[in-house]
């Protein structure tokens, strides 16, 4: 699975989008297609998945291939984030929203996806502001 954000640069907010399949043979390029048609972003955001030590994780090379696909499909930046931590602490977010009744459904696996993605933006966007 492959989460989406989307964000702002003047508030510095970013929000889930949805949760797109990541199959085999690659990922789902026609729903990626349409969310960045429907969002027309300035430009991209791709995790980097590091291990705690900061040594590149198992998926680092696949997230590089993806970015640079990203890069050419779209003709955008692509930006890259360390992600580690993001998925604790999106799930941490989520489960707090439950729990306070802020969120009403049981949270998913795509669900943590895309609030890691919007973890990660956040931090994009505060540390580029």
């Amino acid at each position: 699975r492959i989460g989406l954000a989307s964000g702002d640069t003047l508030p510095r907010s970013a929000a889930p989008r949805t949760t797109v399949a990541h199959h085999d043979a690659g990922p789902d390029w026609p729903a990626i297609d349409r969310e960045v048609k429907a969002l027309g972003p300035d430009l991209l955001v791709v995790g980097a998945p590091y291990n705690d030590d900061g040594s590149p994780g198992s998926l680092a090379a696949s997230a590089d291939a993806f970015a640079r696909a990203l890069a050419q499909r779209y003709g955008l930046t692509v930006d890259r984030i360390d992600e580690r931590y993001s998925s604790t602490a999106a799930a941490s977010l989520l489960r707090e929203q439950r729990a306070s009744g802020q969120r009403k459904r049981q949270v998913g696996k795509g669900d943590i996806d895309s609030a890691a993605a919007a973890v990660m933006l956040a931090s994009w966007l505060e540390q580029h502001s």
